[in-house]
């Protein structure tokens, strides 16, 4: 299929999104009613269908996810917090590759094809003319890191080999969690077209493995600017608007590629402007093009009050896919809860089981996360 063939009228596609926000908040029996999540029936029935799901068709609604399983990956090498962890589970479960992930995902989650893949494990590790270097800030110190470059004539040979391994196992690559393209809203102009360059690789890249959506970091400060005080007057932000303005332009840019190559760009709540849900919410509407939406994550959020209500802010904003997580920095990540208010919310698209740290090992709680996306739908 063309992917333009996909492509709605873009002034359309904010106009529904709209209404359906317009439609929850003013309708009178919205206004009487519980919280759309409390409200939920016994079965999720299937959209359009009005039925329950049958067992494939949840099936069919949840992805692997290649982040929480990091650990036993080979790789180039660990963060120093992290080698203990990844030396105890590879005792455990063995060491794979990503080529390996999709013969993982069918034996850990039976019946799941779909996968969402971690741009960070891409590779062969042992072939240095497949990866570039960049350098990286972690917990305010520099560090230089070798990261996959789709664009390599020897990445393109890995990511068919990979195409094939989708093929002959019958999964799918949904989703590309994607670390690379940084810089998205750098207030220098030449540092923030390099980002996206090297998101279009990426893009390309995804295209082959027949991704439908692609993760791009805002970037910018980890912490959002703050206003200004102004004795006399209303407080400003012109930093903010300024990264929101760059941030905007980029993913223009992005999305237009996307459309292009037929995989959607998607903004996820982690730190600095995608922290606050409106944020997102702002670029998503300047953008103005299908191609850019919500991959929201049931966890990353900065107090505890967003855990749900800034999932129902966003959730008319995704459509494609979204991070099913649990994360013990929270006293309650209810996931039932948030697979609910998706649902709910009309949102047909994928579960990522993105299981983050708590009382199991990366294997294990995004098996916990399988049962509970199950359960929900």
């Amino acid at each position: 299929m063309n992917p333009k063939d996909n492509v709605r009228d873009r002034r359309g596609f904010l106009k529904g999104a709209g209404a359906g926000l317009a439609a929850g908040l003013l309708s009178p029996s919205a206004v009487m009613a519980r919280p759309a999540e409390q409200a939920a029936p016994e079965s999720i029935v299937h959209a359009g269908a009005g039925r329950p799901l049958t067992e494939k068709e949840k099936l069919d609604r949840i992805a692997s996810n290649s982040w929480p399983i990091r650990y036993i990956f080979k790789t180039r090498g660990h963060f120093l917090a992290e080698k203990e962890t990844s030396e105890q589970m590879k005792k455990k479960y063995g060491e794979i590759t990503m080529l390996d992930f999709p013969d993982f995902t069918k034996k850990t989650f039976p019946g799941v094809y779909h996968m969402d893949l971690f741009s960070g494990l891409f590779g062969d590790v042992d072939d240095d003319s497949m990866y570039v270097k960049s350098t990286v800030s972690y917990n305010g110190k520099d560090h230089t890191v070798t990261e996959f470059d789709p664009s390599s004539a020897s990445g393109k040979k890995w990511l068919e080999k990979m195409a094939n391994k989708q093929v002959t196992t019958g999964t799918k690559c949904h989703h590309i969690s994607n670390n690379a393209p940084r810089n998205i809203c750098d207030l220098d102009a030449d540092t923030r077209k390099a980002g996206v360059e090297v998101a279009k690789k990426w893009l390309d890249g995804a295209a082959m493995l027949g991704a439908k959506s692609m993760r791009v970091n805002s970037g910018g400060p980890r912490i959002a600017p703050t206003p200004v005080a102004d004795p006399s007057s209303y407080p400003k932000n012109d930093e903010l608007a300024q990264y929101l303005t760059n941030c905007i332009e980029s993913f223009k840019e992005m999305a237009d590629h996307g459309g292009k190559v037929g995989v959607k760009v998607t903004l996820e709540n982690h730190w600095g402007l995608t922290a606050n849900p409106i944020n997102i919410r702002i670029i998503i509407e300047e953008v103005n093009n299908p191609f850019c939406e919500a991959s929201p994550d049931f966890c990353n959020w900065e107090h505890e009050y967003l855990l749900f209500h800034a999932l129902q802010d966003l959730a008319p904003y995704a459509h494609t896919n979204v991070h099913a997580k649990y994360w013990n920095r929270w006293k309650n990540p209810d996931v039932q809860r948030n697979v609910r208010i998706m649902v709910n919310s009309n949102y047909t698209g994928i579960f990522a089981l993105e299981y983050e740290e708590g009382p199991w090992d990366g294997v294990e709680g995004a098996q916990y996360l399988y049962r509970e996306v199950l359960a929900a739908l």
